[in-house]
C-alpha cells in the first residue's frame, strides 16, 4: 500500500481478484509465490506432474521432502503457500488442462499466468482467455534464454499472432537446462504485468514482446504491433486449440521420457496397488499417486483422476502397449 501506483485501493482491487496459474513448475512457482506474497485473493493454481528432485534446481516452493513423499506438485506448493499469506484463498489442482476442462477452470478468473512448458497447453490457454476475454500473460524459459508478453483481449494481439506454431528445436529445460535466475525474471516479468492489469493500471502495461538471453548480455523488446488479420484465435475467432476433435489420448511430456495417458475417469488407486502388485516389480502409494516398476523397465506412474504416465519411453506406440498391458484398453 505504500507503493503509491498500488495503494490502498489498489491493494483491495488484487484482494477481490482471482487468477489461474497453469503450470506448477519453475515459472509456476515464482508466480505463485508472487501472487500469494501480493495478496490476490484467490489463486487457483492446476499441474499434472510431481516432485522429482531434478526439479529442485529451479522450482522454487520445493525441497528433498517433497520428493521423498512423491507430492504432486501443487500439494506441495499449497502446503508451503498456506504457511505464507493465509488471507488468500489456494485452489490446487491435480490434473492436465485439457480442452476438456479448459472453460471450467476459467470460471470465476479475472487473470491467466502461463507456468506451462509446451506450446500446446499454451495455444489451449491462449484460444480459450481470448475466447472468454480474460487477460493472459505468456512466459517461457530455456537455457539462459526467456520471455515474457501480457496478451489482453481487445487490445492487443494473441499469441498466434506472433507465435503460429509450437518450436520444433525440441529445446527444454529437461533437455538443455535452465539457470534459475531466468526463471526468476520471466515469472516477475510476469507478475508485475499481471498486477498492473489487476488494479487497473492499463495505461503502465507493456506493450511488447520481451526476449533476453542472460548468459550472453542480450535483450530485445519487440512491439506487439496489430493482430495478424488471417488469425484464427483474435480475428477468425475459430479457436483451434478448443477442437475436442483433434485431442489425442496420448502425449508425449518434451524432454521427459514420459509418455501421458488420458485414462477412462477416475480411479481408486488401492484398488490398482492390489492389482498391479503380482505382476510388477515394486509399488508405492499415497494418498495422491501410485507409481510402479515394471518388468520391461518403465515406470507407470497413476493418478486418481485416471490419467497414467509412463516413463522411460517417449515413443508413443510403447507406451500404448504398456497401458494397454497392465492397465486395459
Amino acid at each position: 500500500m505504500l507503493f503509491a501506483p498500488i495503494g490502498e485501493a489498489g491493494q483491495q482491487k488484487l484482494k477481490e481478484s482471482a487468477v489461474l496459474i497453469v503450470g506448477m513448475g519453475a515459472l509456476g512457482t515464482v508466480l505463485a509465490n508472487h501472487m500469494v506474497r501480493a495478496g490476490v485473493g484467490l489463486v487457483r493454481f492446476v499441474d499434472r506432474d510431481y516432485v522429482e528432485q531434478s526439479n529442485l534446481q529451479r522450482q522454487m516452493l520445493f525441497d528433498e521432502e517433497d520428493v521423498r513423499q512423491g507430492y504432486p506438485k501443487v500439494i506441495a506448493a499449497e502446503k508451503k503457500l498456506r504457511k505464507i499469506n493465509s488471507d488468500v484463498r489456494l485452489e490446487a489442482i491435480v490434473a492436465d488442462v485439457t480442452v476438456h476442462n479448459m472453460e471450467s477452470l476459467l470460471v470465476g478468473i479475472d487473470l491467466v499466468l502461463d507456468g506451462t512448458d509446451n506450446f500446446q497447453t499454451r495455444f489451449l490457454l491462449n484460444d480459450a482467455c481470448f475466447k472468454k476475454g480474460i487477460p493472459f500473460t505468456y512466459g517461457g524459459a530455456v537455457s539462459s534464454r526467456g520471455m515474457s508478453a501480457i496478451l489482453v483481449p481487445g487490445s492487443t494481439p494473441c499469441l498466434r499472432c506472433f507465435i503460429q506454431s509450437a518450436d520444433a528445436s525440441g529445446q527444454t529445460c529437461d533437455t538443455i537446462g535452465v539457470i534459475a535466475p531466468v526463471v526468476d525474471i520471466v515469472a516477475s516479468y510476469q507478475a508485475v504485468e499481471a498486477m498492473k492489469v489487476l488494479v487497473g493500471a492499463h495505461d503502465k502495461r507493456r506493450n511488447s514482446l520481451v526476449t533476453f538471453d542472460l548468459w550472453a548480455n542480450h535483450y530485445y523488446d519487440m512491439k506487439l504491433g496489430e493482430p495478424r488479420n488471417n488469425c484464427p484465435c483474435c480475428q477468425l475467432k475459430q479457436y483451434p486449440a478448443l477442437d475436442r476433435a483433434e485431442q489425442d489420448s496420448a502425449i508425449s511430456l518434451c524432454g521427459r521420457e514420459t509418455v501421458q495417458m488420458a485414462g477412462n475417469g477416475p480411479i481408486d488407486l488401492e484398488i490398482w496397488r492390489a492389482r498391479l502388485e503380482p505382476a510388477v516389480v515394486q509399488v508405492s502409494v499415497n494418498a495422491y499417486l501410485l507409481r510402479a516398476e515394471l518388468p520391461e523397465g518403465e515406470r507407470l506412474v497413476l493418478f486418481p483422476d485416471g490419467r497414467v504416465f509412463v516413463q522411460g519411453t517417449d515413443d508413443l506406440v510403447r507406451a500404448k502397449i504398456l497401458y494397454a498391458r497392465y492397465i486395459g484398453a
